[in-house]
């Protein structure tokens, strides 16, 4: 454990919701009608049920206690994006020109919600995290005109200091995950969520995340932090002065209608710095660029509008504890694009050392009405 982390265990035991409950006496009504129980069978049906109910209990208890038994392949089927803008086949937008985009569908249960994304440097292996206590791994797929798939695609839970997986929704809302050392092969991640406002280092083999080592020191401001609108962003500093340092911006920050809060961990140590708001929009997600400065996506819902994002540009001058960051405006987008709730950013170099921006959507398991989202930018 490094200074500056504690231990934090969260709570593996299972929380009763409505999503849950639901799924629960869907699941416990087509056992009933296909089993008999529920129309007159005999001593023995019920007998042999009980002893299939108990074993089914002791794996699925098995699997809790062992997060591999739960880590499944999954299949994920991509449909490509013609545009980005729904009104015309531009292709530059500012200092951004679209490469491509995707939305994704899966028939897997745990499949959405994502608002995180770490890439490896060829743009092609990537975790995602969800909101919902998943991850998602596997590797992009390129062609001539782009991205055009994912492969190798693992579906997995993230899990307590116990092993366990996250059931409380206030422990598994993760919005945030930045590769702090080594690689997705071998390497530690870090983890950012709110509601349960916390930090915390998970270690990272083949692209799939195991259990929680420690958690970095919170800013004491944390406990004033809204429990649906905590720390939203989250990064390593890939340059610049504050190379390493860990970077966190919180969603909307109480009494901040003009601006955002942010920490930098300086030896351990959370330094405060202020975002100033622009638009009305709220944070979603940084990422760092090798000379130090930030990129940072921003979202906005309104009735009246739908929803909208936004990028802007922090250069690394403007970045430091007690600093004012500002920034410039790269894009912003709304209905008429193919946007959907953009929460997660990732960066990475594309052959000729150019910057690469991945941008993917939480669709709050929502399928009915929105989307996810995958869409590839370039930083001229």
């Amino acid at each position: 454990m490094r200074a500056g982390m504690t231990m934090r265990p969260e709570i593996g035991m299972p929380h009763l919701n409505r999503r849950r409950v639901l799924r629960g006496v869907t699941a416990s009504v087509g056992a009933l009608a296909g089993s008999g129980l529920g129309s007159g069978a005999g001593l023995a049906q019920r007998s042999a049920a009980g002893t299939q109910a108990a074993s089914t209990q002791a794996s699925a208890a098995q699997a809790l206690a062992d997060p591999s038994a739960v880590v499944t392949p999954i299949s994920v089927s991509a449909r490509r994006l013609a545009s980005f803008s729904r009104a015309s086949s531009a292709k530059t937008f500012g200092r951004l020109e679209f490469l491509g985009g995707l939305v994704l569908t899966s028939q897997a249960t745990h499949f959405g919600g994502f608002s995180g994304l770490v890439m490896e440097p060829d743009g092609r292996g990537f975790i995602a995290i969800s909101d919902e206590g998943h991850w998602l791994s596997g590797q992009l797929t390129y062609d001539a005109n782009g991205v055009s798939g994912m492969e190798k695609t693992v579906l997995g839970p993230i899990v307590a200091t116990s092993g366990k997986s996250l059931w409380r929704k206030r422990d598994q809302d993760c919005e945030a995950v930045a590769l702090l050392e080594g690689t997705l092969a071998r390497g530690t991640l870090l983890l950012a969520f709110e509601r349960n406002h916390r930090i915390g280092r998970f270690p990272v083999v083949d692209r799939k995340i195991g259990v929680p080592s420690g958690y970095l020191k919170m800013p004491s401001e944390a406990k004033r932090m809204a429990s649906n609108r905590g720390l939203e962003a989250m990064t390593v500093m890939a340059g610049g002065p504050f190379k390493s340092a860990v970077i966190a911006i919180s969603e909307r920050f109480p009494g901040g209608a003009n601006t955002h809060k942010g920490w930098l961990w300086i030896n351990g140590e959370p330094r405060e710095f202020t975002l100033t708001d622009k638009n009305g929009f709220e944070i979603t997600d940084v990422a760092s660029l090798g000379d130090g400065s930030l990129l940072i996506l921003e979202r906005r819902f309104r009735w009246t509008e739908g929803v909208h994002m936004q990028v802007r540009l922090v250069p690394a001058a403007e970045v430091r504890p007690g600093g004012v960051l500002n920034g410039e405006l790269l894009l912003e987008a709304g209905m008429t694009a193919e946007i959907d709730n953009m929460e997660a950013l990732a960066v990475h170099k594309g052959p000729s050392g150019e910057t690469i921006l991945t941008l993917m959507s939480d669709d709050n398991f929502n399928g009915f009405l929105q989307r996810t989202i995958l869409l590839q930018f370039k930083l001229a």
